[in-house]
């Protein structure tokens, strides 16, 4: 088992004021549930459906996910795991994308396609009202590009008066199309490619922060290429901790607005994310990691 660092006592706050309610800051993404390449279904899918209901015995109540996982195969097995949903439970779900029948991911962003893909998240989750939805937008795959959002937003925003979205979300943006998107709509979280070794989000992250918006890394641990670097896994040996259950409490410790939705079709590994949220990292740990995504670490 981890063992906190007694070397500072200071813990991040646990939670986080998102959406209209107080969510554990401990999520869960659930893109790993589909089959290989998030496409087709799970080899188990009895596993998936008991990781999802141990998550949630675990205190996850902020779950992550998408139509275009699988496609429609994640969302199925959230409702076959899930469903009728917890009360405290808020589900984020995007929208930009689909597939082919190759598992290619195409961009989807015309309005018509918005409007399609959030009925499809709703009746696949098996719910009325969607609560928060991201406008995913493809820019340079997994990093933000400039173009305009403006389209996109307000279809999102009219399907938000028609009672079919409570709050919206904005995926892979820069800060000018978060700004204009928030200019149609408020704009309540910002999910974004960020992890202990790429840090490109810095100074986003906390402008963020105090303008009260949630940052949701995507890829936490380094998504299809996990995060490998000897420096972390001294750090985790001297910790008693698992390497990838450091870098998730050093994203904890980053700043207070930032959500983890960390992915796992695996009992074991989810278990192991969740003990980042009570290992206490010193100053002296924290600066060595700071220094591992920093150029040349």
């Amino acid at each position: 088992m981890p063992q906190s660092s007694t070397q500072s006592p200071a813990q991040p706050a646990r939670t986080f004021a998102f959406a209209g309610r107080t969510v554990n800051r401990m999520g869960y993404g659930a893109m790993q549930l589909a089959g290989p390449g998030v496409f087709g279904p799970p080899k188990d899918r009895a596993t998936a459906v008991a990781v999802l209901r141990e998550a949630l015995a675990l205190g996850v109540n902020h779950l992550d996910t998408s139509d275009f996982y699988g496609p429609h195969v994640t969302n199925q097995i959230i409702r076959e795991a899930l469903h009728p949903y917890p009360a405290e439970l808020t589900i984020v779900t995007k929208v930009g994308a689909v597939r082919d029948g190759t598992g290619a991911w195409l961009p989807a962003l015309e309005p018509a396609d918005i409007e399609r893909a959030v009925h499809d998240n709703l009746r696949n989750l098996g719910l009325d009202t969607l609560d928060v939805v991201n406008l995913r937008i493809m820019g340079d795959v997994h990093k933000p590009a400039e173009g305009p959002v403006e389209r996109q937003m307000e279809a999102l925003a009219t399907l938000r008066e028609r009672g079919l979205v409570r709050h919206i979300g904005i995926s892979n943006a820069t800060a000018k199309q978060i700004d204009d998107a928030a200019r149609i709509a408020p704009i309540v979280g910002v999910q974004n490619h960020y992890n202990l070794v790429n840090r490109s989000d810095d100074a986003l992250i906390d402008t963020l922060a105090s303008r009260g918006i949630a940052y949701v890394p995507f890829f936490p641990l380094g998504g299809f290429t996990p995060i490998q670097s000897t420096a972390l896994s001294e750090i985790a040996q001297s910790l008693g901790a698992a390497p990838m259950t450091v870098a998730l409490a050093w994203l904890l410790h980053r700043a207070p607005n930032i959500l983890l939705i960390p992915g796992t079709s695996s009992l074991a590994h989810l278990r192991e994310n969740m003990q980042a949220q009570t290992l206490v990292l010193s100053d002296e740990v924290l600066a060595r990691l700071d220094a591992i995504g920093k150029p040349g670490a």
